[in-house]
């Protein structure tokens, strides 16, 4: 009975980045996320609330994305527009889809960047009700 209720309601409990650099994508990822981060043990990964993100060095992958919205790293922040500003002063972001307000009923602000090694990264700031009540 636990197994089947552990296989109906996985959570993500990390995700890992392959780079050719990614001790590069970690400072990255730490300056605009976690700048008092400080890395632990033999595993390159930043925690984030209570998920991970691993930064691994592949040989499988270019040093581009060559399609960075197969998979969009989505991080819900507090304030969007303070984090679009820091991200622009600290990182001189580049802004695939600048911040939003959300339009008419939507419950999200959202904007869209793009990370060191061409990953698309959203910011999302929950404003409104999710579950559309």
């Amino acid at each position: 009975m636990a197994e089947q209720a552990a296989q109906r309601n996985p959570h993500i409990g990390g995700m890992v980045l392959g780079s050719t650099d990614p001790v590069r994508l970690w400072e990255w990822y730490r300056t605009a996320f976690a700048p008092d981060a400080e890395q632990e043990g033999p595993v390159l990964a930043l925690r984030l609330g209570d998920s991970y993100l691993i930064f691994e060095s592949r040989d499988d992958v270019g040093r581009k994305s060559v399609e960075p919205g197969r998979i969009l790293v989505n991080l819900q922040v507090d304030d969007i527009r303070a984090t679009e500003k820091h991200l622009t002063t600290a990182l001189n972001a580049r802004w695939i889809r600048p911040v939003e307000d959300p339009a008419g009923d939507e419950p999200v602000a959202i904007g869209t960047l793009e990370d060191p090694d061409g990953n698309y990264v959203q910011i999302i700031e929950v404003v409104g009700d999710m579950t559309g009540a």
